[in-house]
């Protein structure tokens, strides 16, 4: 696989992307967390070659019907181009690949859940594009790249694209009214409901989240919206993503699978405390501690499954990270991939995530599918690009908003467990919803009551 490439000026990756936001499966991972390692690179992502969605299990390439389970398909296409091929490694890791959305009910076409919650959201559960042309930025060095593996005119054309001077007004400060889903009480009841699962020996931790929507004022322009989040709610994972009808903004600051040079590695969040309380207020508590944990043995299975015998490790078990507004607790699970085991097979056998389910996993998401009156879409699932070579990142999607013609969506929880103070837990659920409710206007007001 021939690989063209031409350097492009450096600058700031969130302004060139503007001339392209506007784009139907525009795509923009944004690496603007200045310091953090997982940080360094962005990738702005237009025109795919071709595109691949699912929903309820029926998979289509660029809107033709196919044969297949999601995962599986996605795998073919990407094993259409050279999957031998080894990235340069002067060059940012993602060269070219599959890049989108991997919907938590993709989960629907992995295990036998029952069909209970209401499917509001007209969108499919996965929308991938193969993109054969990446700008790549490295924020460390300082250089942008341009790769392609089409050739150098559409480098070329890329590169006029991004210079393409158009006027964009940023929206005005906006006072949206929030509704949830549930009121307070209902969450309330939700989480004693676990309680009585946990104490009958049916599950040890189930993570029950609520949804927020506003209406949107007219001509809101999502993009101009997504820099302001990105200033105020800055995290390793942000990313920006155009699929026409439907946006995404996400300031995520989780990483659910990484997979370079076979090498795997998923950063698992769970435990979390406003920034109010010192980080030192996670590892002094026994039910954070305990719900990393029980995490962590997830993903060790998980990624088990797929990885070589005895090469799982836990590197890292309950360190803290501190985000806008919050204290995470944090672990890390290591492992080597099998000889002939692609990328995509493991995010496969790792979707969805434990952090955002329960242990154990099957039984969580059923109880999940009983308590959330809504399908959780985007929420939960996977942002993130599989390279043509077998690399890939992916970030887990909360701290995430979706954005249709008149409304905006997003969605919190917490991962409830026998020692859960359920007032603590419902707080827990604006605390992180904080930064996004303010990222419209100063004061944002989520209304108590459903409606």
């Amino acid at each position: 696989m021939k690989t063209y490439t031409e350097t492009y000026k450096y600058g700031c990756a969130a302004e060139a992307f503007e001339a392209l936001s506007f784009m139907p499966f525009a795509l923009f991972f944004d690496g603007m967390r200045a310091g953090d390692p997982r940080s360094r690179y962005s990738y702005i992502c237009v025109d795919p070659i071709e595109t691949i969605t699912a929903k309820d299990g029926a998979v289509a390439i660029d809107g033709e019907p196919q044969e297949g389970n999601p995962f599986d398909v996605l795998a073919q296409r990407i094993a259409l181009h050279d999957p031998k091929a080894k990235p340069d490694s002067s060059f940012p890791p993602f060269q070219g690949g599959a890049a989108g959305f991997f919907g938590y009910d993709l989960g629907r076409d992995l295990e036998k859940l029952p069909a209970t919650a209401q499917e509001d959201l007209e969108m499919p559960d996965m929308v991938v594009g193969i993109y054969d042309t990446v700008v790549a930025y490295d924020h460390a060095l300082k250089k942008c790249t341009v790769l392609s593996h089409t050739g150098k005119k559409r480098v070329l054309q890329i590169m006029e694209m991004l210079d393409s001077k158009l006027e964009f007004t940023p929206n005005p400060p906006v006072e949206l009214l929030w509704r949830a889903d549930c009121d307070e009480k209902e969450y309330l009841k939700k989480i004693e409901k676990v309680r009585d699962y946990i104490a009958a020996g049916d599950i040890y931790q189930v993570n029950i989240s609520r949804r927020f929507t506003a209406l949107l004022p007219e001509n809101f322009d999502a993009y101009q919206h997504y820099k302001n989040l990105r200033t105020i709610n800055a995290a390793p994972f942000s990313a920006f993503m155009n699929f026409g009808d439907v946006k995404i903004s996400s300031s995520s600051p989780e990483r659910f699978l990484r997979v370079q040079d076979n090498l795997v590695e998923t950063r698992p969040i769970k435990g979390t405390v406003s920034d109010a309380l010192p980080p030192s207020a996670l590892l002094e508590s026994e039910k954070e501690r305990a719900e990393n944990l029980m995490i962590v043995d997830i993903m060790r299975s998980d990624i088990g499954k797929v990885c070589k015998t005895g090469s799982v490790k836990v590197p890292q078990l309950f360190g803290i990270e501190t985000y806008e507004g919050l204290h995470h607790l944090v672990s890390s699970v290591t492992g080597e991939l099998k000889e002939g085991v692609s990328a995509t097979a493991l995010l496969k056998a790792c979707f969805p995530g434990g952090s955002v389910t329960g242990a154990p996993k099957i039984r969580a998401m059923e109880i999940i599918e009983e308590l959330e009156p809504n399908r959780r879409g985007p929420y939960c699932g996977a942002l993130g690009y599989i390279g043509f070579d077998g690399t890939m990142d992916t970030s887990i999607a909360i701290r995430t908003l979706v954005y249709s013609a008149t409304e905006v969506q997003l969605q919190t929880g917490g991962g409830i467990t026998m020692e859960s103070d359920a007032q603590k837990e419902l707080d827990e659920t604006l605390t992180k919803a904080k930064k996004l409710f303010e990222s419209f206007a100063p004061t944002q007001r989520p209304l108590k009551k459903a409606v």
